[in-house]
């Protein structure tokens, strides 16, 4: 009797590399109350400052929560901050117990790079799912954006949201005087690179195994992407979903959030 394998469905995974200091976060804005406290005297790193009383984090964390296709987040905090993320978790219940359940909480690394490695070796997934890597200071991500990402991925192999350029962009040469120009990028060949990135596991995997093996360090998943010499494909982002870095784009996001309310 031929016995008839199953066949397991994608899967669409998602890391959060939320390990970051956040030093330019460090001063507070008295007015709008956004500076938490760590329980320890300190300010807060950036991803865990509230935005209308919730996490930076836990906003990201909910939007791809509200997304039916992924099967699971792994946040990557440092040693310091696994309590305090599992609490946040348990806290906010991430809008009910059973997604609660898909977020699992890993030790991040030093860098950016080496919290999504340790991130991805947790990972219980096979070639052909889905990896996704998201900023956990971009709160605004919208569900439908992340939906075409991860749609992108399945038919391309790799995916980045980015933003077309609206600015005439300018190359130059670093000099002691200053910056000189020496060229115009044409706008229509630029992007402003947001998250989610993602690929393949397979793709993600090795793309990060060789850049560990030459000892190379790069500015985002896409920059190991390209140099495995995988194809990124790019999805439009928009301007909502911007990075958090200064004080006052916490107030700007929750002018958002709550015209969206």
């Amino acid at each position: 009797m031929t016995q008839i394998g199953i066949v397991r469905a994608m899967r669409v995974y998602v890391i959060v590399p939320a390990a970051g200091i956040g030093t330019r976060m460090a001063m507070s804005h008295p007015a709008s109350g956004v500076l938490v406290a760590t329980g320890i005297g300190a300010a807060a790193p950036k991803q865990f400052m509230t935005i209308g009383g919730v996490p930076v984090l836990i906003h990201s964390l909910r939007a791809f929560l509200a997304v039916e296709r992924v099967s699971a987040i792994y946040v990557a905090v440092r040693a310091s901050e696994l309590e305090r993320m599992r609490a946040h978790i348990a806290d906010f219940q991430l809008d009910n117990e059973l997604l609660g359940a898909k977020v699992h909480v890993v030790e991040g690394g030093e860098n950016r790079q080496e919290s999504v490695a340790r991130a991805l070796a947790a990972l219980d997934a096979e070639a052909d799912d889905v990896v996704l890597v998201h900023d956990a200071v971009r709160p605004l991500i919208s569900p439908s954006t992340i939906d075409r990402t991860i749609d992108a991925i399945v038919r391309h192999g790799a995916a980045i949201v980015g933003l077309p350029a609206v600015d005439t962009i300018k190359q130059v040469e670093r000099t002691a005087d200053g910056a000189l120009v020496t060229s115009t990028i044409p706008r229509e060949r630029v992007v402003y690179a947001q998250t989610p990135q993602g690929a393949t596991y397979a793709s993600l995997k090795r793309a990060f195994d060789e850049a560990a093996a030459d000892e190379f360090l790069g500015t985002d998943e896409a920059s190991l992407l390209e140099r495995a010499g995988v194809p990124v494909m790019v999805v439009a982002g928009s301007a909502r979903n911007f990075k958090i870095t200064q004080p006052g784009d916490l107030e700007l996001a929750e002018f958002y959030l709550k015209r969206a309310e």
